[in-house]
């Protein structure tokens, strides 16, 4: 069984802590990103979210949104799985949508990477 609860490292070495996993699925904590649209300085960010809850078997999805405080104006919303192999090793493998603020609905086409 997965526990997303923990501190999880990506390839990138952008660093998530969940902090807190409630019985319903619910859970928080915060984001630390080594990758910045501007190029500068990231800091520690929130992130709310909602695990899929399972029985004892399969590999429970999850969703979260980071909001990047203070140094963007943009959210991210990341979906996944938990998965865990044969040495035990937990795994989260995700998809994310990254939505900058833009001036106009005409510059709407380049706000989602």
């Amino acid at each position: 069984q997965c526990q997303l609860n923990g501190l999880w490292t990506n390839d990138q070495d952008s660093v998530m802590e969940i902090s807190m996993l409630r019985d319903n699925g619910d859970f928080q904590g915060q984001y630390l990103t080594r990758v910045t649209l501007s190029g500068g300085c990231a800091q520690i960010s929130p992130l709310r979210g909602a695990q899929q809850q399972l029985g004892e078997e399969g590999w429970p999805t999850f969703a979260f949104t980071v909001r990047w405080d203070k140094f963007s104006n943009a959210t991210t919303a990341f979906v996944g799985q938990c998965f865990v192999d044969a040495g035990g090793k937990e795994t989260l493998t995700t998809m994310w949508l990254l939505r900058e603020a833009v001036g106009s609905l005409e510059e709407d086409w380049k706000a989602t990477r």
